[in-house]
């Protein structure tokens, strides 16, 4: 069986509108403009498998009709990837149990002091969250399919963040300004890499159009997809720009791998 990935939210971290309502250089009447923070999802017949809890998590998980979350894995520790955190527990109530987190150590730390309640008993309010460290490779098995998430440590910027590839088809890299030239094999003839794109010009955390499209050429993909897209960034715009295989990521975009 095929698994599904889906880009939840494909936004940068003000998200587009902004919450003031400003689209920046993005058509407001063009729906893929809308863009809601980074999260993403793996789906197997019987597993939902969340890739970082965006801000705006609710809203994604309803639009994509999801009733269920087994697992989330955290790409790093910044806020528009972790402050959805408690929109988890839901989840956590309706299925009896703590929902299994896996980060590197440092966002561990970071998600088990900031968000403590989420991770240890209060009162009358049960933790809803077992926060494991993040290896190198995870098999989940689900019926008749296996599932392989492998990490990949990249740069973004003074700090790193994680690069998960999928069953060796699928990459996924929303927060990333470089990749060690020692681990790009594990990159290469991809079905789909999904890596960040924030602007058109140089930004000292992520990958600008040019930078970005640099990488593509020489990892090969057979489909590339934009994601972290700033608002200086519209869809049919930047769509113009790009080779036959990239394109723009939009919210709720899915694809098979």
């Amino acid at each position: 069986m095929s698994l599904k990935f889906t880009i939840l939210g494909c936004g940068s971290s003000l998200g587009i509108p902004r919450i003031d309502g400003y689209y920046g250089k993005c058509d407001a009447n063009n729906k893929k403009n809308v863009r809601s923070r980074c999260s993403a999802l793996i789906r197997s017949k019987n597993l939902n498998i969340l890739i970082d809890t965006s801000p705006d998590l609710k809203s994604q998980l309803l639009a994509n009709k999801v009733k269920n979350i087994d697992k989330v894995f955290y790409t790093h520790a910044h806020a528009d990837q972790t402050h959805g955190i408690n929109e988890l527990r839901v989840f956590s109530l309706k299925n009896r149990k703590k929902i299994p987190i896996y980060a590197d150590l440092i966002t561990k730390k970071s998600l088990t002091n900031t968000f403590a309640y989420c991770f240890k008993d209060y009162k009358n309010y049960p933790s809803i969250l077992e926060a494991k460290t993040l290896k190198n490779k995870h098999i989940l098995n689900d019926i008749n399919s296996k599932i392989i998430i492998k990490s990949l440590k990249v740069h973004h910027g003074s700090i790193k963040s994680i690069c998960y590839i999928i069953n060796d088809k699928c990459a996924y890299a929303p927060d990333v300004n470089f990749i060690e030239s020692k681990d790009l094999r594990y990159l290469k003839n991809l079905k789909y890499f999904i890596v960040d794109c924030l602007r058109y010009n140089f930004h000292p955390t992520h990958f600008n159009l040019d930078d970005v499209l640099k990488l593509i050429r020489k990892l090969k993909p057979k489909k590339a997809i934009l994601t972290n897209l700033s608002n200086e960034i519209d869809y049919n715009e930047i769509k113009k720009k790009l080779p036959k295989n990239v394109i723009p990521a939009h919210d709720g975009l899915t694809v098979l791998i």
